[in-house]
């Protein structure tokens, strides 16, 4: 009698785990960046509470000077009213104030995101800027915000190139 074989030969194994392998070298790279991209996501969604706060206390005080948010802790008199708290990404999001007058300048009330010393990124910084208008080419409004106009938000990754594959596309000046 003749006895069946079972199994796969040692050529089948190989193959497989050579597919394995090169399926593992181009997919993990690409999680790496997915994370990371996610993580920075985080650091935006946080900024949208205090894209809010500028938008809303700006049209209520359209004119008056505005005080500085310094990033964490308690909001001063006179500011913004927004509060942050760091989280494990994200350090700080400070926000500059705002000059007395009917047309602030351009970088009155940007949002500045501060990503902790521990993100997979290191030192990185996310800019919102606030205006009227389009974002110019660098990403950032060339005009500042005008009261009864509508505020347009421009980003930019503070022109660091090695950021640029983890940040949405519009913040890649």
């Amino acid at each position: 009698m003749q006895r069946m074989q079972k199994g796969f030969t040692l050529i089948e194994l190989m193959i497989v785990v050579a597919i394995i392998g090169i399926l593992a070298a181009i997919a993990i790279p690409q999680y790496q960046n997915y994370t990371i991209r996610a993580r920075v996501s985080e650091g935006l969604s946080v900024a949208g509470g205090a894209k809010t706060a500028v938008s809303e206390t700006y049209s209520a005080r359209s004119g008056e000077a505005i005080a500085a948010y310094a990033g964490t802790d308690a909001a001063v008199a006179g500011s913004f009213g927004f509060e942050f708290t760091p989280t494990r990404d994200v350090a700080s999001v400070a926000i500059a104030e705002v000059t007395a007058g009917a047309t602030p300048a351009v970088g009155d009330g940007r949002i500045t995101i501060t990503f902790s010393t521990t993100f997979a990124v290191p030192g990185m910084v996310l800019r919102l800027t606030p205006g009227s208008g389009t974002p110019g080419a660098t990403g950032v409004p060339t005009v500042g915000m005008r009261p009864g106009n509508p505020i347009v938000w421009g980003c930019d990754a503070n022109n660091v190139p090695a950021n640029f594959k983890y940040v949405p596309a519009n913040c890649r000046s």
